[in-house]
């Protein structure tokens, strides 16, 4: 079920204009989707991103681009938070992120996955 696979190239980058200053960026995706590996089916979330910039920020729509990725893709709810994680932290090098991935409930089972990094 893998079309396109999202990768940390696709997301734009801009300088951030207060590198000398610690600050937190909370971003919240809440429509995310992809698709369960096993059965095929839609597992939807919200995907929240908290991250303590460095020298760069990302740009929001390539954010949006690359989550759209997702839509097809057959990926564990573990694999889509920690991946997202990791291709976030290629893009930017922020001091600190944390990626929690909310999964709705299905069979009556819901998932929180958090996966954090820091300098």
């Amino acid at each position: 079920m893998s079309d396109p696979s999202p990768s940390h190239v696709d997301f734009e980058v801009v300088d951030n204009q207060y590198p000398d200053r610690d600050y937190e960026v909370k971003i919240s995706v809440p429509e995310f989707t992809c698709v369960c590996p096993r059965t095929g089916q839609p597992d939807f979330a919200i995907i929240e991103i908290i991250y303590t910039p460095n020298k760069l920020i990302v740009e929001l729509k390539s954010l949006k681009l690359y989550v759209q990725q997702f839509r097809n893709l057959g990926i564990f709810h573990e694999n889509v938070t920690n991946k997202i994680l990791d291709d976030f932290r290629l893009a930017c090098e922020p001091r600190k992120i944390d990626v929690i991935g909310h999964f709705n409930p299905r069979g009556g089972i819901g998932t929180v996955v958090r996966a954090g990094w820091q300098e």
